[in-house]
C-alpha cells in the first residue's frame, strides 16, 4: 500500500473524477485538500486586481456562497477550471468543498466583490515530492480498483490506503507487473492564478 502518500496527507478528494488531472473540479464536486495544512497569512496572498462593491455580507467560515471562479496555471495561463460564462458554483466555506488554499482567499470578501490572486506553490498546493511517485504491484492495484473499469495513463484513480481510507493518485504507467502512481497533488509545484466573483453570501 502507498504508505508514503498517506503519510504526506495526499488525500485527493476526487469523487467521480477520471481523465487528465487538469480536468479536476475545484468545488461541487470537491478538489482534494493541499498536501499539508498550512497557515499562510492573508497578507502574503498577492491580490492581482479587485472590484469592491458597496459593503454587503462578508465571507466567513460557514458561509454559503454562490460564486464564479477561475483557476489557472500562472506561468502558462492554462485554465484548470473556469465557471465564468457558465452556471456559478455553490459551496459552504470550511467543510471541504473547495481546496483550503483557495478558501483562504475568499475569507473577508464581500458580496459582489471580484478579485484575483496569484499564489506561490507554498501558498497553493505545495512543492512536488519525488517520494510520492510510487510503484504498486499489479496484483495490489487489481485488488483495490473496480475490475470493470479500463484504466490508462492519465487517469486519477481512487484506491485503498494503508489505514483503510481512500487515497488517489494519477496513474502514470500500467504494465502486467506494476502500476506507477504519482500521489502528488496535480497542481503541486505550480504557481496558481485564482480569480473569484462573489455573487451571494448567506
Amino acid at each position: 500500500a502507498p504508505a508514503g502518500a498517506q503519510q504526506h496527507g495526499q488525500q485527493l478528494r476526487v469523487g467521480q473524477l477520471r481523465g487528465a488531472a487538469g480536468q479536476q473540479p475545484f468545488a461541487r464536486p470537491v478538489l482534494g485538500r493541499p498536501i499539508r495544512n498550512r497557515h499562510v497569512p492573508s497578507s502574503r496572498m498577492e491580490p492581482m486586481s479587485s472590484v469592491s462593491p458597496a459593503q454587503g455580507p462578508v465571507v466567513k467560515p460557514g458561509s454559503h456562497l454562490t460564486l464564479h471562479y477561475r483557476v489557472s496555471l500562472a506561468d502558462a495561463g492554462t485554465d484548470v477550471i473556469n465557471t465564468f460564462g457558465d452556471r456559478p458554483a455553490t459551496l459552504q466555506v470550511g467543510v471541504g468543498q473547495m481546496a483550503e488554499a483557495l478558501e483562504r482567499c475568499l475569507l473577508g470578501l464581500a458580496e459582489g466583490e471580484r478579485r484575483a490572486f496569484e499564489l506561490s506553490p507554498a501558498q497553493a498546493f505545495g512543492e512536488r515530492n519525488p517520494d510520492l511517485v510510487q510503484k504498486l504491484a499489479r496484483e495490489t492495484f487489481d485488488a483495490n480498483v473496480d475490475g470493470a473499469e479500463e484504466y490508462r495513463a492519465g487517469d486519477v484513480v481512487d484506491i485503498a490506503g494503508p489505514d483503510g481510507g481512500r487515497i488517489a493518485g494519477v496513474l502514470k504507467e500500467l504494465t502486467d507487473g506494476y502500476a506507477l502512481f504519482d500521489f502528488n497533488h496535480p497542481l503541486a509545484g505550480h504557481r496558481v492564478h485564482f480569480e473569484v466573483h462573489i455573487l451571494g453570501v448567506l
